[in-house]
Protein backbone atom coordinates (compact mmCIF):
# COMPACT_ATOMS: atom_id res chain seq x y z
CA UNK A 1 0.00 0.00 0.00
CA UNK A 2 1.15 3.50 -0.80
CA UNK A 3 1.30 5.60 2.00
CA UNK A 4 0.78 8.95 2.22
CA UNK A 5 3.43 11.32 1.55
CA UNK A 6 5.01 13.57 4.72
CA UNK A 7 6.11 16.21 2.25
CA UNK A 8 4.01 19.61 1.45
CA UNK A 9 3.20 20.06 -2.10
CA UNK A 10 3.26 23.57 -2.46
CA UNK A 11 1.32 25.52 -5.15
CA UNK A 12 4.43 28.03 -5.73
CA UNK A 13 6.51 24.34 -6.47
CA UNK A 14 4.05 23.95 -9.67
CA UNK A 15 5.89 23.33 -13.06
CA UNK A 16 4.26 22.04 -16.29
CA UNK A 17 4.85 18.16 -16.89
CA UNK A 18 8.38 17.16 -18.79
CA UNK A 19 6.15 14.88 -21.01
CA UNK A 20 3.21 15.34 -23.03
CA UNK A 21 0.78 12.20 -23.27
CA UNK A 22 -1.32 12.90 -27.10
CA UNK A 23 -3.57 9.31 -27.15
CA UNK A 24 -4.08 6.39 -24.63
CA UNK A 25 -5.37 3.05 -25.47
CA UNK A 26 -6.29 0.31 -22.92
CA UNK A 27 -6.77 -3.12 -23.04
CA UNK A 28 -8.58 -4.01 -20.02
CA UNK A 29 -9.17 -8.35 -19.93
CA UNK A 30 -11.77 -7.75 -16.91
CA UNK A 31 -11.20 -10.98 -14.19
CA UNK A 32 -12.08 -10.64 -10.25
CA UNK A 33 -8.79 -11.53 -9.23
CA UNK A 34 -6.64 -11.64 -12.00
CA UNK A 35 -7.38 -8.65 -14.44
CA UNK A 36 -5.16 -7.96 -17.03
CA UNK A 37 -4.36 -4.33 -18.15
CA UNK A 38 -2.34 -3.51 -21.41
CA UNK A 39 -1.77 0.40 -21.83
CA UNK A 40 0.07 2.04 -24.96
CA UNK A 41 0.81 5.51 -24.78
CA UNK A 42 2.08 8.39 -26.83
CA UNK A 43 4.10 10.76 -25.52
CA UNK A 44 6.68 13.41 -26.56
CA UNK A 45 8.53 15.82 -24.25
CA UNK A 46 6.64 19.03 -23.66
CA UNK A 47 8.43 22.26 -25.04
CA UNK A 48 7.25 23.85 -21.43
CA UNK A 49 9.01 21.35 -19.52
CA UNK A 50 12.73 20.21 -18.76
CA UNK A 51 14.07 18.61 -22.03
CA UNK A 52 16.59 16.33 -20.45
CA UNK A 53 14.61 15.01 -17.80
CA UNK A 54 13.41 11.37 -17.39
CA UNK A 55 10.36 9.85 -18.08
CA UNK A 56 8.81 9.29 -14.42
CA UNK A 57 5.28 7.90 -14.47
CA UNK A 58 2.94 7.47 -10.99
CA UNK A 59 2.40 4.06 -10.07
CA UNK A 60 0.44 2.75 -6.92
CA UNK A 61 0.16 -0.80 -5.67
CA UNK A 62 0.93 -2.22 -9.59
CA UNK A 63 2.21 -5.61 -10.59
CA UNK A 64 4.21 -4.85 -13.64
CA UNK A 65 3.96 -7.25 -16.09
CA UNK A 66 6.43 -5.92 -19.02
CA UNK A 67 7.36 -2.64 -21.05
CA UNK A 68 8.10 -1.82 -24.20
CA UNK A 69 9.38 1.28 -26.08
CA UNK A 70 8.47 1.78 -29.57
CA UNK A 71 7.85 -1.81 -29.81
CA UNK A 72 11.12 -3.20 -28.54
CA UNK A 73 10.70 -5.12 -25.24
CA UNK A 74 12.90 -3.25 -22.35
CA UNK A 75 15.30 -5.27 -20.37
CA UNK A 76 15.38 -5.10 -16.45
CA UNK A 77 18.28 -2.66 -16.66
CA UNK A 78 16.36 -0.04 -18.79
CA UNK A 79 13.88 0.76 -16.79
CA UNK A 80 13.46 1.44 -12.78
CA UNK A 81 10.01 -0.09 -11.59
CA UNK A 82 8.62 0.11 -7.78
CA UNK A 83 5.22 -0.73 -7.14
CA UNK A 84 4.84 3.48 -6.69
CA UNK A 85 7.03 4.91 -9.92
CA UNK A 86 8.17 3.76 -13.32
CA UNK A 87 11.17 5.54 -14.38
CA UNK A 88 12.95 5.60 -17.69
CA UNK A 89 16.52 7.26 -17.97
CA UNK A 90 16.58 7.10 -21.12
CA UNK A 91 14.01 8.14 -23.60
CA UNK A 92 13.89 9.46 -27.25
CA UNK A 93 13.82 12.94 -28.21
CA UNK A 94 11.37 12.42 -30.85
CA UNK A 95 7.74 11.01 -30.29
CA UNK A 96 7.76 7.84 -29.25
CA UNK A 97 5.53 5.10 -27.61
CA UNK A 98 5.54 3.33 -24.78
CA UNK A 99 3.39 -0.22 -23.53
CA UNK A 100 2.88 -1.17 -20.57
CA UNK A 101 1.32 -4.25 -18.87
CA UNK A 102 -0.32 -4.73 -15.34
CA UNK A 103 -1.89 -7.00 -13.73
CA UNK A 104 -4.82 -5.57 -11.10
CA UNK A 105 -6.57 -7.56 -7.91
CA UNK A 106 -10.22 -5.56 -8.06
CA UNK A 107 -11.77 -8.17 -5.74
CA UNK A 108 -8.42 -7.41 -3.16
CA UNK A 109 -8.84 -3.16 -3.98
CA UNK A 110 -10.40 -2.58 -0.90
CA UNK A 111 -9.16 1.27 -1.66
CA UNK A 112 -11.99 1.67 -3.81
CA UNK A 113 -9.61 3.64 -5.65
CA UNK A 114 -9.18 2.91 -9.52
CA UNK A 115 -10.81 -0.33 -10.70
CA UNK A 116 -12.57 -2.04 -8.12
CA UNK A 117 -15.42 -4.59 -7.50
CA UNK A 118 -18.81 -3.24 -6.48
CA UNK A 119 -21.20 -6.11 -5.62
CA UNK A 120 -20.20 -8.44 -8.76
CA UNK A 121 -19.86 -5.14 -11.07
CA UNK A 122 -16.58 -3.50 -12.02
CA UNK A 123 -16.49 0.12 -11.33
CA UNK A 124 -13.87 2.92 -11.21
CA UNK A 125 -12.49 5.95 -9.66
CA UNK A 126 -9.59 8.11 -10.09
CA UNK A 127 -10.33 11.52 -8.78
CA UNK A 128 -8.16 12.66 -7.68
CA UNK A 129 -4.82 10.20 -7.86
CA UNK A 130 -6.72 6.70 -8.55
CA UNK A 131 -5.83 6.26 -12.26
CA UNK A 132 -2.21 5.37 -10.76
CA UNK A 133 -3.55 2.37 -9.45
CA UNK A 134 -4.60 1.38 -13.42
CA UNK A 135 -1.39 2.08 -14.67
CA UNK A 136 1.67 3.92 -14.60
CA UNK A 137 1.11 6.81 -15.68
CA UNK A 138 1.51 11.08 -15.39
CA UNK A 139 -1.50 11.17 -12.96
CA UNK A 140 -1.73 15.40 -13.04
CA UNK A 141 -4.82 17.03 -13.96
CA UNK A 142 -2.95 18.98 -16.67
CA UNK A 143 -1.88 15.91 -18.50
CA UNK A 144 -4.93 15.75 -21.23
CA UNK A 145 -4.95 13.09 -23.83
CA UNK A 146 -7.47 11.47 -26.58
CA UNK A 147 -8.38 7.56 -24.75
CA UNK A 148 -9.75 4.62 -26.65
CA UNK A 149 -10.42 1.57 -24.08
CA UNK A 150 -11.36 -2.10 -24.95
CA UNK A 151 -12.54 -4.04 -22.30
CA UNK A 152 -13.16 -7.35 -22.75
CA UNK A 153 -14.94 -9.66 -19.68
CA UNK A 154 -17.18 -12.94 -19.73
CA UNK A 155 -20.76 -12.51 -21.06
CA UNK A 156 -22.40 -13.97 -18.20
CA UNK A 157 -20.37 -11.82 -15.58
CA UNK A 158 -20.43 -8.64 -17.09
CA UNK A 159 -22.90 -8.10 -20.20
CA UNK A 160 -22.77 -4.47 -19.73
CA UNK A 161 -19.72 -2.89 -20.84
CA UNK A 162 -18.75 1.18 -20.98
CA UNK A 163 -16.45 3.47 -21.02
CA UNK A 164 -15.84 7.27 -21.98
CA UNK A 165 -16.85 8.50 -25.07
CA UNK A 166 -18.96 6.86 -27.95
CA UNK A 167 -19.09 3.17 -28.56
CA UNK A 168 -17.21 2.30 -31.76
CA UNK A 169 -17.14 -1.50 -31.79
CA UNK A 170 -18.32 -4.55 -29.95
CA UNK A 171 -18.63 -8.31 -30.35
CA UNK A 172 -17.78 -12.06 -29.21
CA UNK A 173 -14.09 -13.23 -28.52
CA UNK A 174 -13.77 -16.11 -30.68
CA UNK A 175 -13.57 -19.47 -29.18
CA UNK A 176 -14.90 -18.56 -26.06
CA UNK A 177 -17.49 -17.24 -23.19
CA UNK A 178 -16.12 -13.69 -23.16
CA UNK A 179 -17.14 -10.58 -25.52
CA UNK A 180 -15.48 -7.19 -25.76
CA UNK A 181 -16.75 -3.72 -26.60
CA UNK A 182 -14.72 -0.64 -27.80
CA UNK A 183 -15.20 2.88 -26.56
CA UNK A 184 -13.02 6.04 -28.01
CA UNK A 185 -13.53 9.42 -26.34
CA UNK A 186 -12.45 12.14 -28.61
CA UNK A 187 -12.34 14.84 -26.46
CA UNK A 188 -8.82 15.44 -24.75
CA UNK A 189 -9.29 14.85 -20.98
CA UNK A 190 -6.83 13.91 -17.87
CA UNK A 191 -6.78 10.90 -16.15
CA UNK A 192 -8.75 11.41 -13.43
CA UNK A 193 -11.99 11.51 -15.70
CA UNK A 194 -11.26 7.91 -17.39
CA UNK A 195 -14.24 5.69 -15.99
CA UNK A 196 -15.06 2.15 -16.89
CA UNK A 197 -18.04 0.01 -16.14
CA UNK A 198 -18.55 -3.62 -16.60
CA UNK A 199 -21.30 -5.67 -14.99
CA UNK A 200 -24.94 -6.86 -15.55
CA UNK A 201 -27.46 -4.25 -14.55
CA UNK A 202 -30.14 -3.32 -15.80
CA UNK A 203 -31.24 0.14 -17.84
CA UNK A 204 -33.65 2.99 -18.79
CA UNK A 205 -32.91 4.95 -22.31
CA UNK A 206 -34.08 7.80 -23.55
CA UNK A 207 -32.92 10.56 -26.33
CA UNK A 208 -32.55 14.12 -26.52
CA UNK A 209 -32.17 16.39 -29.26
CA UNK A 210 -29.56 19.14 -28.35
CA UNK A 211 -30.00 22.84 -29.85
CA UNK A 212 -28.02 22.19 -33.09
CA UNK A 213 -30.51 18.75 -33.67
CA UNK A 214 -28.09 16.30 -32.75
CA UNK A 215 -30.21 13.20 -31.20
CA UNK A 216 -28.02 12.16 -28.17
CA UNK A 217 -28.62 8.70 -26.31
CA UNK A 218 -29.38 8.70 -22.68
CA UNK A 219 -29.09 6.01 -20.43
CA UNK A 220 -29.42 5.07 -17.07
CA UNK A 221 -27.65 1.67 -16.15
CA UNK A 222 -28.85 0.29 -12.20
CA UNK A 223 -29.35 -2.85 -10.37
CA UNK A 224 -32.18 -5.27 -11.69
CA UNK A 225 -35.09 -4.71 -10.20
CA UNK A 226 -34.86 -0.65 -10.00
CA UNK A 227 -35.22 0.76 -13.10
CA UNK A 228 -38.58 1.92 -12.22
CA UNK A 229 -36.92 3.99 -9.98
CA UNK A 230 -35.07 6.11 -12.39
CA UNK A 231 -37.62 8.05 -14.35
CA UNK A 232 -36.92 11.11 -12.07
CA UNK A 233 -33.55 10.82 -12.82
CA UNK A 234 -34.12 10.68 -16.61
CA UNK A 235 -35.93 13.56 -16.72
CA UNK A 236 -33.96 15.57 -13.96
CA UNK A 237 -30.99 14.85 -16.51
CA UNK A 238 -32.45 16.33 -19.94
CA UNK A 239 -33.69 18.81 -17.85
CA UNK A 240 -29.91 19.70 -17.14
CA UNK A 241 -29.01 19.56 -20.94
CA UNK A 242 -31.62 22.12 -21.69
CA UNK A 243 -30.99 24.70 -19.02
CA UNK A 244 -27.35 24.31 -19.60
CA UNK A 245 -27.82 25.59 -23.48
CA UNK A 246 -30.22 28.51 -22.63
CA UNK A 247 -28.17 29.22 -20.03
CA UNK A 248 -24.73 29.12 -20.95
CA UNK A 249 -24.83 28.07 -24.29
CA UNK A 250 -23.22 24.80 -23.81
CA UNK A 251 -24.43 21.67 -26.03
CA UNK A 252 -23.62 18.53 -24.95
CA UNK A 253 -20.41 16.84 -26.96
CA UNK A 254 -21.00 13.17 -27.63
CA UNK A 255 -23.16 10.85 -29.31
CA UNK A 256 -24.15 9.18 -25.71
CA UNK A 257 -24.67 9.97 -22.28
CA UNK A 258 -24.64 7.31 -19.22
CA UNK A 259 -24.98 7.45 -16.23
CA UNK A 260 -24.37 4.22 -14.07
CA UNK A 261 -26.19 4.13 -10.48
CA UNK A 262 -24.79 0.86 -7.91
CA UNK A 263 -25.57 0.92 -3.88
CA UNK A 264 -22.04 1.50 -2.70
CA UNK A 265 -20.57 3.49 -4.96
CA UNK A 266 -17.88 5.51 -2.63
CA UNK A 267 -17.76 9.02 -4.51
CA UNK A 268 -21.47 10.16 -3.81
CA UNK A 269 -21.06 10.77 -7.42
CA UNK A 270 -18.37 11.43 -10.31
CA UNK A 271 -18.33 13.38 -13.41
CA UNK A 272 -16.25 11.06 -15.62
CA UNK A 273 -16.61 12.04 -19.19
CA UNK A 274 -19.69 10.93 -20.77
CA UNK A 275 -19.73 8.37 -18.28
CA UNK A 276 -21.33 9.70 -14.65
CA UNK A 277 -20.82 7.19 -12.00
CA UNK A 278 -23.49 7.45 -9.02
CA UNK A 279 -24.49 6.07 -5.69
CA UNK A 280 -28.26 5.05 -6.16
CA UNK A 281 -29.30 7.13 -3.69
CA UNK A 282 -28.77 10.45 -5.71
CA UNK A 283 -30.79 8.82 -9.13
CA UNK A 284 -33.39 6.28 -7.34
CA UNK A 285 -36.75 7.97 -6.26
CA UNK A 286 -39.96 6.25 -5.89
CA UNK A 287 -43.32 8.63 -4.95
CA UNK A 288 -44.13 6.19 -1.96
CA UNK A 289 -41.14 6.70 -0.32
CA UNK A 290 -39.12 9.60 -1.28
CA UNK A 291 -39.84 12.89 0.20
CA UNK A 292 -39.44 16.60 -1.55
CA UNK A 293 -36.01 16.92 -0.34
CA UNK A 294 -35.01 13.67 -2.00
CA UNK A 295 -36.38 14.73 -5.18
CA UNK A 296 -34.47 17.96 -5.27
CA UNK A 297 -31.67 16.02 -4.01
CA UNK A 298 -31.41 14.27 -7.12
CA UNK A 299 -31.94 17.03 -9.22
CA UNK A 300 -29.19 18.63 -7.95
CA UNK A 301 -26.28 16.19 -8.04
CA UNK A 302 -27.35 14.96 -11.29
CA UNK A 303 -27.35 18.37 -12.67
CA UNK A 304 -23.91 18.61 -10.85
CA UNK A 305 -22.13 16.06 -12.71
CA UNK A 306 -23.65 16.86 -16.25
CA UNK A 307 -22.57 20.43 -15.62
CA UNK A 308 -19.35 19.44 -14.89
CA UNK A 309 -18.83 18.37 -18.65
CA UNK A 310 -17.78 21.77 -19.37
CA UNK A 311 -16.79 23.51 -16.17
CA UNK A 312 -14.32 20.67 -15.00
CA UNK A 313 -14.39 17.73 -18.11
CA UNK A 314 -13.49 20.50 -21.38
CA UNK A 315 -11.82 22.71 -19.49
CA UNK A 316 -10.46 21.41 -16.35
CA UNK A 317 -7.47 22.66 -13.38
CA UNK A 318 -3.72 22.84 -14.23
CA UNK A 319 -3.59 21.37 -10.50
CA UNK A 320 -5.41 20.37 -7.86
CA UNK A 321 -5.08 23.95 -6.13
CA UNK A 322 -7.39 24.77 -8.78
CA UNK A 323 -9.92 22.60 -7.47
CA UNK A 324 -12.33 25.42 -6.91
CA UNK A 325 -11.82 26.28 -10.43
CA UNK A 326 -14.29 23.25 -11.81
CA UNK A 327 -16.17 22.11 -7.80
CA UNK A 328 -17.27 26.35 -6.59
CA UNK A 329 -18.23 27.14 -10.38
CA UNK A 330 -20.32 24.01 -10.67
CA UNK A 331 -21.78 23.94 -7.90
CA UNK A 332 -22.98 27.79 -8.69
CA UNK A 333 -24.30 26.47 -11.72
CA UNK A 334 -26.17 23.73 -9.78
CA UNK A 335 -27.68 26.20 -7.83
CA UNK A 336 -28.55 28.47 -10.41
CA UNK A 337 -30.52 25.29 -12.07
CA UNK A 338 -32.49 24.24 -9.16
CA UNK A 339 -33.50 28.46 -8.42
CA UNK A 340 -34.92 28.11 -11.80
CA UNK A 341 -36.68 24.49 -11.51
CA UNK A 342 -38.12 25.37 -8.31
CA UNK A 343 -38.66 28.91 -5.96
CA UNK A 344 -35.54 30.73 -6.33
CA UNK A 345 -36.23 32.15 -2.91
CA UNK A 346 -36.43 29.23 -0.95
CA UNK A 347 -33.45 27.61 -3.07
CA UNK A 348 -31.46 31.10 -1.88
CA UNK A 349 -32.24 30.49 1.82
CA UNK A 350 -31.02 26.57 1.83
CA UNK A 351 -27.79 27.35 0.22
CA UNK A 352 -27.14 29.91 2.88
CA UNK A 353 -28.05 27.82 5.51
CA UNK A 354 -25.88 25.06 4.54
CA UNK A 355 -23.26 27.85 4.22
CA UNK A 356 -23.76 29.08 7.77
CA UNK A 357 -23.91 25.19 9.34
CA UNK A 358 -21.27 23.97 7.57
CA UNK A 359 -18.46 26.58 5.94
CA UNK A 360 -18.49 29.01 8.30
CA UNK A 361 -17.57 26.84 11.06
CA UNK A 362 -15.31 25.34 8.92
CA UNK A 363 -13.22 28.76 8.13
CA UNK A 364 -13.99 29.45 11.90
CA UNK A 365 -12.26 26.61 13.18
CA UNK A 366 -8.79 25.03 13.18
CA UNK A 367 -9.12 23.68 9.10
CA UNK A 368 -9.97 26.31 8.24
CA UNK A 369 -7.91 27.26 4.76
CA UNK A 370 -8.48 29.70 1.63
CA UNK A 371 -10.90 28.15 -1.52
CA UNK A 372 -7.19 28.06 -3.28
CA UNK A 373 -4.94 27.06 -0.25
CA UNK A 374 -1.41 27.00 -1.42
CA UNK A 375 -0.06 24.17 0.13
CA UNK A 376 -0.92 20.88 1.25
CA UNK A 377 0.06 16.52 1.67
CA UNK A 378 -3.09 14.47 1.25
CA UNK A 379 -5.42 16.47 -1.86
CA UNK A 380 -8.50 14.43 -0.94
CA UNK A 381 -8.57 16.27 2.65
CA UNK A 382 -9.88 19.44 0.51
CA UNK A 383 -13.25 18.46 -1.22
CA UNK A 384 -14.67 20.78 1.54
CA UNK A 385 -17.10 23.00 2.31
CA UNK A 386 -14.75 25.81 1.82
CA UNK A 387 -14.12 25.02 -1.77
CA UNK A 388 -17.55 23.75 -3.40
CA UNK A 389 -19.92 26.04 -1.14
CA UNK A 390 -17.52 29.04 -0.70
CA UNK A 391 -16.15 29.09 -3.65
CA UNK A 392 -19.87 29.26 -5.40
CA UNK A 393 -20.42 32.06 -3.27
CA UNK A 394 -17.22 33.69 -5.17
CA UNK A 395 -19.00 33.15 -8.14
CA UNK A 396 -21.86 34.60 -7.24
CA UNK A 397 -20.52 37.60 -5.68
CA UNK A 398 -18.62 38.27 -9.36
CA UNK A 399 -21.92 38.23 -11.00
CA UNK A 400 -23.30 40.62 -8.93
CA UNK A 401 -20.19 42.84 -9.05
CA UNK A 402 -20.39 43.07 -12.63
CA UNK A 403 -23.50 42.13 -13.62
CA UNK A 404 -25.65 39.48 -15.44
CA UNK A 405 -24.81 40.37 -18.96
CA UNK A 406 -20.80 40.80 -18.40
CA UNK A 407 -20.90 37.66 -16.73
CA UNK A 408 -22.65 35.99 -19.34
CA UNK A 409 -20.13 37.62 -21.91
CA UNK A 410 -16.85 36.57 -18.86
CA UNK A 411 -18.25 33.01 -19.16
CA UNK A 412 -18.60 32.85 -23.27
CA UNK A 413 -15.08 33.90 -23.33
CA UNK A 414 -13.70 31.47 -20.42
CA UNK A 415 -15.58 28.92 -23.34
CA UNK A 416 -13.77 30.23 -25.71
CA UNK A 417 -9.92 30.89 -24.68
CA UNK A 418 -9.89 27.70 -22.64
CA UNK A 419 -11.46 24.69 -24.06
CA UNK A 420 -9.48 21.81 -24.69
CA UNK A 421 -6.90 23.17 -21.80
CA UNK A 422 -6.00 23.28 -18.31
CA UNK A 423 -6.71 26.07 -16.51
CA UNK A 424 -6.63 28.26 -13.18
CA UNK A 425 -8.09 30.93 -11.57
CA UNK A 426 -6.02 33.42 -12.72
CA UNK A 427 -7.08 32.65 -16.39
CA UNK A 428 -10.88 32.28 -15.66
CA UNK A 429 -10.96 35.66 -13.29
CA UNK A 430 -8.97 37.23 -16.89
CA UNK A 431 -12.05 36.65 -19.13
CA UNK A 432 -14.52 38.58 -16.52
CA UNK A 433 -12.14 41.17 -16.27
CA UNK A 434 -11.83 41.47 -20.27
CA UNK A 435 -15.67 41.27 -20.37
CA UNK A 436 -16.62 43.43 -17.60
CA UNK A 437 -13.34 46.35 -18.47
CA UNK A 438 -13.25 46.03 -14.42
CA UNK A 439 -9.55 45.61 -12.47
CA UNK A 440 -10.06 42.15 -10.40
CA UNK A 441 -6.93 42.26 -8.82
CA UNK A 442 -8.06 42.79 -5.39
CA UNK A 443 -11.40 40.27 -5.73
CA UNK A 444 -8.65 37.76 -6.68
CA UNK A 445 -7.74 38.19 -2.79
CA UNK A 446 -11.28 35.57 -1.84
CA UNK A 447 -9.31 32.80 -3.42
CA UNK A 448 -6.22 33.43 -0.95
CA UNK A 449 -7.57 34.49 2.13
CA UNK A 450 -9.49 32.33 4.66
CA UNK A 451 -11.94 33.09 7.10
CA UNK A 452 -15.06 34.96 7.15
CA UNK A 453 -15.10 39.09 7.39
CA UNK A 454 -17.62 40.35 9.32
CA UNK A 455 -19.17 43.67 8.26
CA UNK A 456 -20.96 46.12 10.56
CA UNK A 457 -22.87 48.69 9.30
CA UNK A 458 -23.79 52.44 10.87
CA UNK A 459 -25.94 54.71 9.28
CA UNK A 460 -26.88 58.44 9.86
CA UNK A 461 -29.44 60.78 8.17
CA UNK A 462 -29.61 64.10 7.65
CA UNK A 463 -32.95 65.59 7.08
CA UNK A 464 -31.50 69.53 6.41
CA UNK A 465 -29.69 68.30 3.56
CA UNK A 466 -31.83 64.73 3.57
CA UNK A 467 -28.73 62.78 2.13
CA UNK A 468 -27.89 59.41 4.49
CA UNK A 469 -24.30 58.08 5.04
CA UNK A 470 -23.93 54.38 5.45
CA UNK A 471 -20.14 54.00 7.55
CA UNK A 472 -19.16 49.85 6.52
CA UNK A 473 -16.52 48.00 8.93
CA UNK A 474 -15.03 44.81 7.93
CA UNK A 475 -13.16 42.26 9.85
CA UNK A 476 -11.62 38.99 9.73
CA UNK A 477 -10.32 37.01 12.09
CA UNK A 478 -6.81 35.58 12.06
CA UNK A 479 -6.69 31.51 11.07
CA UNK A 480 -3.98 29.39 10.95
CA UNK A 481 -1.27 30.46 9.08
CA UNK A 482 -3.00 33.62 7.98
CA UNK A 483 -2.69 36.10 11.36
CA UNK A 484 -3.06 39.55 9.09
CA UNK A 485 -6.03 40.19 6.93
CA UNK A 486 -6.84 42.50 4.23
CA UNK A 487 -10.32 43.73 3.24
CA UNK A 488 -11.75 42.06 0.27
CA UNK A 489 -14.39 43.41 -1.83
CA UNK A 490 -18.29 42.58 -1.21
CA UNK A 491 -20.79 43.71 -3.11
CA UNK A 492 -23.54 45.59 -1.59
CA UNK A 493 -26.83 46.27 -2.58
CA UNK A 494 -29.23 48.43 -1.08
CA UNK A 495 -32.36 50.74 -1.14
CA UNK A 496 -33.52 53.59 0.70
CA UNK A 497 -37.51 53.92 1.78
CA UNK A 498 -38.81 57.97 2.54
Amino acid sequence: MRHPSTAAIRLADYRPADFAIDSVELDFALHPTKTLVSARLTLRRNPAGDSSAPLVLDGDELMLLGVKLDGRTLGLGEYEATQDRLTLAKVPDAPFTLEIDTELNPSGNTQLSGLYRSGSAYCTQCEAEGFRRITYFLDRPDVLSVYTTRIEAEKSEAPILLSNGNPIEHGDVAGSNRHYAVWRDPFPKPSYLFALVGGDLGVVRDEFTTMSGRVVELAIYVEHGKESRAAYAMDALKRSMRWDEEKFGREYDLDVFNIVAVSDFNMGAMENKGLNIFNDKYVLASPDTATDGDYAGIEGVIAHEYFHNWTGNRITCRDWFQLCLKEGLTVFRDQEFSADMRSRAVERIGDVRGLRLAQFPEDAGPLAHPVRPDVYQEINNFYTATVYEKGAEIIRMLRTLIGEDDFRRGMDLYFERFDGTAATIEDFLSCFAAASGRDLTHFALWYSQAGTPVVTTSGDYDPATRTFALTLRQETAPTPGQSDKEPVVIPLALALFG
